[in-house]
């Protein structure tokens, strides 16, 4: 199959006078399953849509959104696989100064807000065409959010942007539903009845059981009306038991947001992998060196999707949901011979896993008909009695690829859950790890070694972690390899103080570890830490939680994790100083700085 069109002429070589649904999108057009646009205009396609590309156009000018005219059914917009905001912006607020989902890796070629900009660019010249938002960014971005960047609660980018509908979550569902109630003559104001989807109202009479949030107004003018607000939309997550949403604005305008879609079963995620896809960029990057993205996945393999960690730093349990969804072993088989006959294969699968690797089967037995719990977590802060821990399918799954000609080595790359690893009472998994898939150093998310950090988290306490490196350790000294984890750990998050930020300089201290780059806390839309960094409190339990705001504090706080370096010292001086422990200023071993050398006069 050859690419979608991405041109009029392209389109007319095609036979077609016009397009069903034209996507546009603020990536460049890679054809892979790694890519959600790719995924689903492929997915489109199969039903029997004819869709136009077209890929990072021009903002400023209303002529790039009419390449193909007006499509028959909708313009379907996405910023990417990444918010623009973030893949345009470090923690610092300082701008990046590339993008790797861009041709040759090139800064600037989509919007900062691209749905909001894409949208109203739309509407600027085709006012009643309907306009359907879906991706990350739309994702996250469903519902009144905090936002980072203006430091201020924003509406939903349903109004903001001029589009009549969300498809949230990962969309592949609501996206096909949307498609067959348009295509059979439905207005896109009735088509308020699709899981997975959110939509605006005049009024809410028709929303059957709503839950009603705070008021946009509510929660301007209360931070903690807001987190009451998030705690209803976490605990409406749940795609067999969740609520309808329903939010009020000024003016008589209400966004209602559906349940969640039901999690795709195998024989359907294994279809959306099978589609036929280039499996590359665009030819027309060609030149520009192509898309540096795609390196990172083209020789990985997506083997799951969904993660019951539910760490609330992220907003996987926001978007994808905590149900595992896996794909059969002989869609992931065939995937990978198929990668085999690239000429540019040289024998190393870089990763096969998902958000969380080592996760195949659903956290329980309930969740496949009743959904996860909103009570309660499956693994912290201690696992739930019911979890179901195995490695057995997924220790097969890695079997099998490694057992085809043409591979050489298999990684495991996309990080595993360490707690849920240990649990698994057959030591295999570990052992096979550490003997085929791993090449010196396995990375693992620790975060933190304060527990009441941790706490915050959702992450398991320190010792979990000391156990499971000492069983690392165990089996890489049976194994005769000289192989090491590598944690990676996060600084200024909700919870931790200057006496938090201490103590984990001194672990990696007492680690002899020096960390060349550590993650600052990253407030994103839609998780359980940005609510705590906006309102103070954890929506969870309503109860306050520190919260080191100041680029300052930050700053101490992260020159600790990299005591060593000397353009770090008088921030760890005054960090040190502020927390009350100047006994780690001075020559002893177990001091993390030196004192100001005195000027002779």
């Amino acid at each position: 199959m050859a690419f979608l069109p991405t041109t009029y002429q392209e389109m007319r070589e095609r036979g077609w006078d016009a397009v069903d649904f034209v996507y546009v999108c603020g990536d460049a057009y890679v054809d892979h399953p790694s890519f959600g646009s790719a995924i689903i205009t492929r997915l489109l396609e199969a039903h029997g849509y004819r869709v136009g590309i077209i890929a990072q156009p021009d903002w400023r000018s209303p002529e790039s959104i009419g390449v193909f005219g007006e499509p028959r059914l909708a313009f379907l917009v996405s910023a990417g696989n990444m918010d623009s905001m973030v893949n345009h912006f470090t923690v610092a607020k300082k701008r990046r100064s590339s993008d790797a989902y861009s041709p040759g890796g090139k800064a600037g070629l989509r919007p900062d807000r691209a749905c909001v900009v894409y949208g109203n660019l739309i509407r600027q010249s085709f006012k009643k065409t309907p306009i359907v938002l879906g991706g990350i960014e739309a994702s996250l971005r469903r519902l009144a959010h905090y936002d980072y960047w203006s430091d201020k609660l924003k509406r939903s980018v349903l109004l903001d942007s001029g589009a009549d509908l969300i498809s949230y979550g990962m969309g592949e569902k609501s996206i096909i539903a949307i498609a067959e109630a348009l295509a059979a003559g439905l207005s896109i104001q009735d088509v308020t009845f699709i899981p997975g989807t959110a939509y605006r109202a005049r009024n809410v009479d028709h929303v059957y059981e709503p839950v009603v949030l705070p008021t946009f107004e509510q929660m301007q003018a209360d931070k903690l009306d807001y987190a009451r607000s998030f705690k209803l939309q976490i605990d409406n997550l749940n795609p067999f038991a969740g609520h309808p949403l329903v939010e009020e604005y000024p003016h008589g305008v209400f966004v209602v947001q559906n349940p969640p879609s039901e999690p795709l079963s195998t024989e359907e995620f294994d279809a959306v992998y099978e589609l036929p896809y280039e499996r590359t960029w665009h030819p027309s990057y060609d030149a520009a060196g192509g898309v540096p993205a795609l390196a990172e996945v083209k020789f990985s393999l997506t083997s799951n999707r969904g993660c019951l960690g539910e760490c609330a730093f992220c907003a996987l349990n926001y978007h994808q949901g905590r149900i595992i969804q896996a794909r059969s072993h002989e869609s992931i088989l065939a995937e990978a011979r198929l990668m085999c006959e690239d000429p540019d294969f040289k024998g190393y699968i870089h990763d096969v896993g998902g958000p969380t690797a080592n996760f195949r089967i659903p956290a329980c037995q309930k969740q496949l008909a009743r959904g996860a719990c909103s009570h309660r977590r499956c693994l912290s802060p201690k696992p739930c009695r019911h979890l179901r821990v195995t490695h057995r399918d997924y220790v097969k799954l890695l079997r099998e690829l490694r057992a085809l000609p043409k591979v050489k080595k298999v990684f495991v790359r996309s990080g595993i859950r360490f707690d849920y690893a240990l649990l698994d009472p057959n030591p295999t998994f570990l052992r096979e790890l550490v003997e085929h898939h791993v090449s010196g150093q396995l990375r693992v998310a620790p975060e933190h070694v304060s527990d009441s950090v941790l706490g915050v988290m959702g992450k398991p306490s320190h010792d979990v972690y000391e156990q499971f490196v000492a069983e690392f350790d165990r089996i890489c000294k049976e194994a005769g390899k000289e192989q090491y984890v590598v944690p990676y750990l996060m600084s200024s998050h909700p919870g931790s103080t200057l006496k938090e930020a201490v103590e984990l300089a001194e672990y990696c201290r007492d680690l002899g570890f020096n960390p060349e780059q550590v993650q600052d806390f990253y407030p994103t839309p839609a998780t359980v830490s940005t609510c705590i960094y906006y309102t103070g409190v954890d929506p969870r339990t309503m109860q306050p939680v520190y919260v080191p705001r100041s680029p300052h504090e930050k700053a101490l706080q992260r020159a600790l994790i990299q005591y060593r370096n000397p353009k770090n010292h008088d921030l760890v001086r005054e960090a040190l100083r502020r927390a009350g422990r100047e006994d780690l200023i001075g020559y002893d071993e177990k001091c993390l700085v030196r004192p100001v050398k005195r000027r002779k006069s």
